[in-house]
């Protein structure tokens, strides 16, 4: 099978550059393992970043997204310090009022209403079922083995847009990524009913214990009394410590005072399920000689919020923006890719960079007590970690070269 661009995994990212191929009037093939739907190990939270990035790509699919049965609206989060004290920061001035920033809606669900909405693109065929087991490089084209359902048993294509996650093999062999524990976080997750205090508003909870340092406990709130729960720590600390993570958790929530209060009468529905984050806590090359990486495969969770989904989307469209334009000229060269590095980090660099500072901090336990308590008292900080959360394109303020001392000691932030 002969193609312009072969698109590895069928999640966000895969589906937006995909979508976005089409909207472009190109063709593409993309190669799925499995068959949706399926399900994903995550938070499921779909922050304002996913949203605003959805409603440009197919505003009918936000929509739609919005609407569904299983969409929780959320306004806002909470970050608890390892002191306990707590911050309440909305993603909105005016909370409840209008249309929620965010929503939590279990990836199960979103994965599979953005996946058929890819399938209906007559420009995208779709090998679902079907595996990427080889890749050569052949001159200026990709000879891609297949196994699986899909009846076929190699790809050709010009270039290759490698969205097939956290555990990429294409990253790993052909790009060259490995996976680095100082920038690379493991999680685990669960879901609940009957946990109690979940806010009303749909607020998700971002709990920093002493404990996990520089990871952090999370609550998500979802429709019918459910909640995603989990945890997530740096992979170096995990094996520092020789954690287990999914022990640690049924531990905490067991054993924690205030924790154990509210999951009392809690009934975990399911398996713990873990998941391996790659960090953007360093900066990468996320292209070369006929390839894009995006999302996790191109390692751009965020290391504070662990925030995914938005990345994979925004490097998807790029992904797929500056693949047309190669394949236009003709030129799938290194050099004439290396655009999308440009692109990519102009659009994330920053925010990734504070995150990261951020994530160092965290680790001090007095450090982040401090931080929280003066963004108690101090608006615009709080208001400044909320925009990590809400903005495709962060304030100005950021650029500042005196922000990180600002945040430090928690003065005020101009805007």
């Amino acid at each position: 099978m002969d193609t312009e661009v072969c698109i590895l995994g069928g999640g966000p990212g895969g589906c937006v550059a995909a979508m976005r191929l089409a909207q472009s009037g190109m063709s593409s093939v993309l190669i799925e393992q499995a068959r949706f739907p399926r399900d994903k190990v995550c938070g499921d939270a779909l922050s304002g970043k996913v949203m605003r990035a959805l409603e440009r790509l197919d505003p009918d699919l936000a929509l739609e997204v919005k609407r569904d049965a299983q969409s929780q609206p959320s306004w806002g989060v909470v970050f608890e310090a390892p002191s306990g004290r707590r911050l309440r920061v909305p993603f909105s001035r005016e909370t409840g009022l209008g249309e929620a920033p965010g929503f939590i809606l279990p990836r199960l669900r979103f994965d599979d209403l953005l996946f058929q909405r890819m399938k209906q693109k007559p420009s995208v065929q779709v090998l679902e079922g079907s595996t990427a087991r080889s890749f050569e490089r052949d001159g200026t084209a990709w000879r891609i083995g297949l196994s699986g359902e899909a009846g076929h048993d190699e790809v050709r294509c010009k270039l290759v847009i490698d969205a097939s996650g956290a555990n990429s093999g294409f990253a790993r062999h052909a790009a060259g990524l490995q996976m680095e524990p100082r920038h690379h976080a493991a999680g685990v997750r669960a879901y609940y009913t009957g946990v109690e205090g979940l806010d009303a508003q749909g607020f998700i909870e971002l709990i920093f214990l002493k404990e996990l340092l520089p990871g952090y406990l999370w609550i998500f709130p979802l429709p019918n009394g459910r909640a995603n729960v989990g945890l997530g720590i740096r992979s170096d600390v995990v094996r520092d410590r020789r954690l287990d993570l999914k022990k640690l958790l049924d531990r905490i929530i067991s054993e924690h005072p205030a924790l154990s209060r509210r999951f009392k009468n809690a009934v975990r529905d399911g398996a713990v399920r873990g998941m391996g984050l790659p960090l953007a806590s360093k900066r990468y090359r996320i292209s070369g000689d006929g390839y894009l990486l995006v999302g996790d495969a191109a390692h751009l969770i965020d290391p504070f919020t662990g925030e995914g989904i938005s990345h994979a989307m925004i490097s998807g469209m790029h992904a797929a923006d500056v693949a047309a334009q190669a394949i236009g000229s003709g030129n799938t060269s290194a050099k004439a890719l290396a655009d999308y590095d440009a692109r990519a980090w102009k659009r994330l660099g920053k925010e990734l960079a504070i995150s990261a500072r951020l994530q160092r901090m965290a680790g001090n336990a007095w450090l982040f007590d401090f931080v929280v308590d003066r963004a108690n008292r101090n608006p615009a900080l709080a208001d400044t970690i909320s925009s990590m959360f809400t903005d495709l394109d962060l304030r100005e303020r950021l650029k500042r070269p005196g922000f990180y001392m600002d945040l430090l000691l928690g003065r005020a932030l101009k805007k």
